[in-house]
């Protein structure tokens, strides 16, 4: 079980990279864009370095749903590897069951 605070802390991470996307995603497409002129380039370059920085998407974590575990996600599911077994093994998972051979 993860600590509260950084299931909260994730949380906030994921508002802020919501509230923030449109206006990163057109200062990257004027930083990228060829035809921009360097001064207007540099301006851009300022005003996304003055973003906060867990606004970008790259600072998101990937965690279990249900406890926040960090680590071993299943991404197609959103469990950790050890809810995902646990929830496999007493059938509330639909669809999946162990294999035997």
């Amino acid at each position: 079980m993860a600590r509260r605070s950084l299931g909260n802390r994730q949380a906030r991470r994921v508002g802020l990279v919501d509230r923030y996307a449109q206006r990163r995603a057109g200062l990257k497409r004027a930083i990228r864009h060829p035809d921009t002129d360097p001064a207007a380039r540099e301006e851009a370059v300022r005003r996304l370095a003055r973003l906060p920085r867990d606004s970008s998407p790259v600072r998101l974590r990937s965690r279990d749903q249900i406890d926040g575990r960090p680590r071993g996600v299943l991404t197609r599911f959103g469990l950790s590897r050890v809810r995902f077994r646990e929830l496999a093994l007493r059938g509330e998972l639909p669809g999946i069951r162990k294999a035997s051979w």
